[in-house]
């Protein structure tokens, strides 16, 4: 499998950006899901493109920054076949601490700058602003990120976890071209008024977690997290307790579907989240080649109408026990 074999999708109508089918994403490789594996990572990127897979995800705070480093390094010499996406928005010292959301215009320009210097490019494909600052106008934001387009730095902007009220002021400033939020068949919470949002302005959609941090793909124990594994903390609340009991016997329903199609459990959620429309580009997380090879297979899968009603059987929506994060403040603002 070589070239664009895996197909193309279009995000955005207003600011079309033409990508992969399936996207890859790279912060597990730097940060949140155990040790750091920059040789795994660098591989795993390179069998991406060689895949088809030339959506790459990243973001200033993964690592911090080692991630964008790890990212540059990887498609050095390649970087036609890239379109490269990365965040800025929530900030972090060298030493990991958090020092907030931060969505004044300076910072956006200095972020930017960083970003492109560590990723060792001329440009970034997209660009989002990776939380809403509560604090800064959202206008005052997006203006500063339409500079960047106008001088070449970036060439489409997009949003991520923003409310479809905060969505609708940003595109008026300037064309968003995708809105990357979680979702997945155990997240559906922007169906209601964020996804129709999308489609009236002509937006995008790439979800994030598209295999619920790893319990749909039928492989998660808590025996399996690796040492500095956020999926132990308080951080995600699906994975404690009762809680991560019940979502397990969710996520076994999904196995046994899976089972009956002859895919994996990871395939089959990616292929509903594929299912959900031409405009919704996934991007899987993974630093190893043989599950982001697993992952690729999904784009060949169809769903049919029996399909998708039996996982909406399998998994009602609301079903799963426990909010996506601790602190759900700073989300869908």
């Amino acid at each position: 499998m070589t070239g664009n074999s895996i197909g193309t999708r279009t995000l955005g109508t207003a600011s079309p950006l033409k990508v992969s089918t399936l996207g890859l994403g790279c912060m597990g490789m730097s940060d949140f899901y155990g040790s750091p594996d920059e040789a795994g990572g660098i591989a795993t990127i390179r069998r991406a493109l060689d895949l088809g897979v030339t959506f790459l995800d990243t973001a200033d705070m993964y690592g911090p920054f080692t991630n964008e480093r790890l990212v540059g390094k990887a498609i050095a010499g390649r970087r036609d076949e890239v379109v490269l996406a990365t965040k800025f928005g929530i900030e972090r010292l060298p030493d990991g601490t958090r020092v907030g959301i931060n969505g004044r215009p300076e910072y956006v320009r200095a972020a930017c700058d960083a970003s492109l210097q560590r990723l060792g490019v001329d440009h970034i494909d997209l660009y989002y602003q990776h939380r809403v600052d509560p604090k800064v106008p959202i206008e005052e934001t997006v203006s500063a990120m339409a500079e960047l387009v106008q001088a070449g730095k970036v060439r489409h902007l997009g949003l991520s976890e923003a409310s479809a009220a905060t969505i609708r002021r940003a595109h008026a400033v300037h064309p968003i071209t995708a809105l990357q939020s979680e979702y997945s068949l155990f997240t559906r919470d922007l169906e209601d008024e964020i996804l129709p949002t999308l489609r009236e302005l002509g937006i995008g959609l790439v979800p994030y977690s598209p295999l619920g941090r790893g319990l749909l793909t039928g492989r998660f124990s808590p025996e399996s997290l690796e040492a500095g594994d956020s999926r132990a903390t308080g951080y995600f609340p699906r994975f404690q307790g009762e809680a991560l009991q019940a979502n397990l016997a969710l996520a076994e329903r999904v196995r046994e579907l899976a089972h009956a199609k002859d895919v994996t459990p990871g395939q089959l959620a990616l292929a509903w989240v594929l299912a959900q429309g031409d405009d919704v580009v996934p991007i899987p997380g993974t630093k190893r080649v043989k599950y982001l090879e697993e992952n690729v297979a999904a784009a060949g899968i169809r769903l049919t109408a029996d399909d998708l009603a039996a996982l909406d059987r399998a998994v009602p929506r609301g079903s799963v026990v426990g909010d996506r994060y601790g602190d759900m403040s700073v989300v869908e603002i």
